[in-house]
């Protein structure tokens, strides 16, 4: 898999200096490089607790993106998935050390431990206050007698790091530190391993799969389990968190561990509050990339039970933009329409063969959904069957609504039903299209004249003309022949004017008109060919 490197050799050297140049002078490197690779911060006068935390690099924004007043002083970078040398641990706490001590949190894995814990005790050697802390919230697997450390390590950085801001002594903040460790319990999900730079892909889940519990290094998870959506894939996740959560309010922590998009982190984050755990969530960290594991497709939830002092701690302004800030868990909220944009509903009537008709209708265009997105992905962004197939299933859902026994009126109620439910540039046009083809009927037109009106209105507003490459050259010429009241010549005329398409390489409106010639060549247009489709399967 192609990645944004130049090679895997200097990958966290160079990623360092991009995070240093970026940072707008708060941040410093020790010398030493690039064998001691610590991000400290350029203002620390040593006056209060160092907080010094680190491991393997590829789980960034964490560890070096944390470093800022209010959370860490200085993160020791290993390379990638791998925990840094005993030499380069000790001389960040040296760095950073001064009378009121240093704390070092630890994500519990045999090097990190080792590295960390013997720095520790050299620094001591050297007479300095040193404690540590290992995080160990992974739940994955109950039976592991050293459990991983995962996301659930951020609120430790956040609360330790106002705790020190505010100048508490190190004992103190240790005690909160082993506190908060003892009470946050994580577990991740994916749909895919990461990409090690340099390394071949490792392909473990597949398709259809999801792994539920897999570490951060991409270590396999306790179990694959079928992956339907998200709402599911968060069930699974947060029924492991219910069967070790007390009954009381908790902070929650949503973590992109690295390749979901943000949409899709927004869906999860609406399906953990309506969970079997949403009753005790009561603040939320993110959704954000906080603790990745570079491009994996995945996601994890931290829970911790909240304390008054824990909650004034987490909301503590900091100055690492990586912290995404501690939000309270709200309701949706809505605010009233404007005037003249509530819709007025129509009289609804029913007609038992024009709803037959319509939905027949709708449920082509759900059947046709994957094709057509498969052929939208060679000259569009692969959505024009589900948006088809979504405005379809709505049209379906507003039948019992719907004047069915008023053809005029039917027109413009699907008009504005389209105007509501159909996006992107096929929605308006279709929506124009309807509305003008009721207001033609309402002159006396007949059916056909009025959606040839329609067809009118729709091209002088879009532009869209014969030859253009778009549904105007499947839908112009079956209109045409159903003057004659022939489905069947026009479902002819509908696939003939579709297959043609294929052989025009400039296209003159719609997306095609922004794609090279070279990619529309022998494709149909996929809003011409949803129209043949209809109209053949009609005639059938």
């Amino acid at each position: 898999m192609a990645q944004f490197i130049n090679n895997k050799e200097t990958t966290v050297i160079e990623a360092i200096d991009g995070l240093l140049q970026s940072s707008g002078g708060d941040l410093a490197r020790l010398d030493g490089y690039p064998h001691i690779r610590v991000v400290l911060r350029a203002d620390w006068d040593k006056s209060k607790v160092a907080l010094v935390s680190g491991g393997g690099s590829g789980h960034e924004p964490a560890h070096a993106g944390f470093v800022g007043e209010g959370m860490l002083t200085a993160a020791v970078c290993g390379d990638v998935f791998a925990s840094p040398s005993v030499d380069a641990v000790l001389a960040g706490i040296l760095s950073v050390t001064g009378p009121a001590g240093c704390l070092l949190i630890v994500k519990n894995y045999t090097g990190d431990r080792l590295n960390f814990g013997l720095a520790a005790e050299r620094a001591r050697a050297f007479g300095l206050k040193v404690n540590m802390v290992i995080v160990d919230d992974d739940i994955a697997l109950p039976d592991l007698p050293q459990p991983r450390g995962v996301a659930g390590t951020l609120f430790v950085h956040k609360i330790a790091g106002a705790m020190a801001e505010s100048g508490a002594s190190l004992d103190d903040i240790t005690t909160v530190a082993e506190r908060v460790i003892k009470g946050t319990k994580s577990i991740g999900m994916s749909l895919d391993t990461c990409t090690v730079p340099g390394s071949p892909k490792e392909q473990r889940i597949g398709a259809g799969k999801a792994e539920l519990g897999l570490g951060i290094h991409g270590e396999a998870g306790v179990l694959q389990v079928d992956y339907h959506n998200a709402e599911q894939a968060m069930a699974a996740v947060t029924a492991k968190l219910a069967a070790v959560m007390d009954p009381v309010p908790h902070v929650v922590l949503l973590n992109n561990l690295g390749g979901a998009s943000e949409l899709e982190m927004s869906i999860l984050a609406n399906d953990l509050v309506k969970s079997s755990i949403g009753k005790n969530l009561k603040l939320i960290v993110g959704p954000a990339a906080m603790m990745t594991s570079l491009d994996m497709r995945g996601f994890s939830v931290s829970v911790f039970p909240l304390k008054a002092e824990d909650h004034a701690w987490l909301s503590a302004p900091c100055a690492p933009s990586a912290w995404p800030g501690c939000k309270a868990i709200k309701p949706v909220r809505t605010v009233e329409l404007p005037d003249g944009l509530r819709p007025i509903q129509p009289i609804p009537s029913q007609h038992k063969a024009t709803a037959d008709f319509l939905t027949r209708c709708c449920q082509i265009l759900i059947a046709a959904e994957a094709d057509l997105n498969a052929l939208d992905a060679k000259s569009g962004d692969g959505d024009t069957g589900s948006t088809l197939a979504g405005a379809a299933r709505a049209l379906i859902g507003a039948l019992d609504r719907l004047p069915l026994a008023d053809h005029t009126q039917l027109f413009r109620a699907i008009g504005q039903e389209l105007t509501q439910t159909m996006g992107g540039s096929s929605g308006v046009l279709l929506a124009i299209f309807f509305t003008a083809a009721g207001d033609a009927a309402s002159s006396g037109l007949s059916m056909v004249a009025a959606l040839k009106e329609g067809l009118d209105r729709m091209q002088r507003i879009g532009g869209a003309q014969l030859g253009d490459r778009t549904m105007v050259d499947a839908l112009k010429p079956a209109l045409d022949e159903l003057d004659a009241s022939d489905l069947a010549k026009a479902a002819t005329a509908a696939r003939k004017g579709a297959d043609h398409t294929a052989t025009i390489t400039r296209a003159k409106a719609g997306r095609a008109s922004y794609i090279n010639a070279d990619q529309l060549q022998g494709h149909v247009d996929p809003g011409a060919e949803a129209v043949a489709r209809l109209f053949e399967q009609l005639a059938s």
